[in-house]
């Protein structure tokens, strides 16, 4: 693994883990400025609106972990994980992130459906 790739890998886990410890001073350094976050419910909405809608969302859940952080290429990681509402359901979603120069460029999620 180059150690591009690994610093990929690295960028992901990290914001994943400034989400779930609500550290959003930390986290909000690993975006770019031209990010953009694309899901079912949200259509290329930039970092100010991310950070707005999607970050503070954490409270909805009583565990999430990773499945898979695997790199498809140099700037391409996709993560596989699993998470559980403060409901009780449990689900899992793909994200394909891009990061370049360190930065997180593009997240674009994919939901799964309920485990």
């Amino acid at each position: 693994m180059t150690d591009r790739v690994a610093g990929a890998t690295d960028v992901v886990e990290a914001a994943f883990r400034c989400y779930l410890s609500q550290d959003r001073d930390a986290a909000f350094s690993l975006y770019a400025d031209d990010f953009s976050f694309t899901s079912p419910q949200d259509d290329h909405i930039d970092k100010a609106a991310f950070f707005e809608r999607c970050f503070p969302t954490v409270h909805r859940l009583k565990e999430q972990r990773l499945l898979r952080v695997t790199p498809a290429d140099d700037e391409l990681v996709f993560v596989h994980y699993e998470y559980e509402l403060t409901t009780g359901d449990r689900y899992r979603n793909v994200e394909a992130v891009t990061v370049r120069d360190g930065l997180i460029h593009e997240v674009q999620v994919f939901f799964g459906g309920k485990v």
